[in-house]
């Protein structure tokens, strides 16, 4: 990963436990999601998996679906919606893996070559994707990342394999479509945080990308332009 931001955290396993503002695992309608997805797997690592495919698969993933609404930006919230983007996705996986006791906690970065659309770079007047959203899980140990943002009916569209996560592994973006056309290159690493850093993230958007707040249009949906 290239340069850290210094807003960056270092939350180690034993803080990465316990329900927060935005990661509220403990609200009834994430706690019912759990109820009604019981895991099979035998170890901690077989669960994280499965949790992982859940989540990206059952939740479609559309860039132009960003609310800057504090209360529309924790898991109990997200868990309601059929489509978002990469950061409430890794926030449902990681709200998911401390509701069953795996530490879990949000990572983010800067991308450019980003899944997009031509539509969506004029969108957003850059080729920068800020703020890429990802989860890392503690598992046997040590923290793998995971990216569950991009969905698989997605990722057919763009001609490339979904992600997999194997517990193990980092699973953080997509680098080359099947073609060898590259989609994703990281320019900034902002560092793992033990809970949604609201005011951060969203201070820096608006700076980044300030048409789309003084026009509040935030509409879209990615897998209607794709074109690669």
């Amino acid at each position: 990963m290239p340069e850290l931001s210094e807003k960056a955290e270092v939350p180690r396993p034993q803080d990465c436990l316990a329900p927060t503002e935005f990661l509220d695992f403990d609200h009834p309608i994430v706690q019912d999601w759990l109820t009604a997805h019981p895991l099979q797997g035998a170890t901690e690592t077989e669960r994280a998996i499965e949790l992982y495919n859940l989540v990206r698969d059952g939740w479609r993933y559309n860039p132009y679906k960003v609310s800057s609404i504090r209360a529309e930006n924790r898991s109990s919230h997200i868990l309601k919606l059929e489509e978002t983007y990469c950061i409430p996705k890794a926030q449902l996986l990681a709200s998911f893996a401390r509701g069953i006791g795996i530490p879990a906690r949000l990572g983010f970065g800067d991308v450019v070559n980003h899944l997009s659309s031509p539509r969506l770079i004029e969108y957003l007047k850059s080729e920068l994707f800020a703020f890429h959203g990802f989860a890392e899980l503690y598992l046997e140990g040590q923290w793998v990342r995971a990216t569950p943002a991009f969905d698989a009916k997605l990722c057919r569209l763009f001609r490339v394999a979904p992600l997999d996560f194997d517990g193990v592994h980092d699973s953080l973006f997509h680098e080359y479509n099947g073609r060898g056309k590259r989609f994703m290159e990281y320019v900034r690493y902002h560092g793992v945080f033990a809970d949604l850093p609201f005011d951060f993230i969203f201070d820096s958007l608006r700076q980044i990308y300030p048409h789309l707040f003084e026009s509040g249009a935030w509409s879209g949906d990615l897998a209607d332009e794709v074109d690669v």
